[in-house]
């Protein structure tokens, strides 16, 4: 199966959490925070979205640093995206 995002939606992988602090201490499952940044897996056409034109800004491959509470958690195929609105991402890290 493949997910493929409508309008200016865009489908991320998110990256794996640090499993240590900077001073060594391990951290268990629970206590770790989910990092905000992943990896654009899919992206949609744009177009008009709710009546404005909207252009893509990012591509496929992309790293991406994304808003802490946004988008629909799905699982498929025993991997975890997540699919956001393009306005959702904050910054793209080069």
């Amino acid at each position: 199966m493949k997910l493929v995002p409508l309008g200016d939606r865009v489908v991320l992988k998110q990256l794996e959490a640090e499993e240590t602090t900077k001073s060594g201490i391990v951290l268990p499952g629970q206590a770790q925070e989910k990092p905000q940044q992943a990896e654009i897996i899919a992206v949609g056409p744009g177009g008009i979205v709710d009546g404005k034109e909207v252009k893509m800004e990012v591509e496929v491959g992309d790293k991406v640093i994304y808003s802490k509470y946004a988008g629909t958690e799905v699982k498929m195929d025993g991997e975890e995206y997540i699919i956001v609105k393009q306005n959702d991402i904050l910054a793209i890290v080069k």
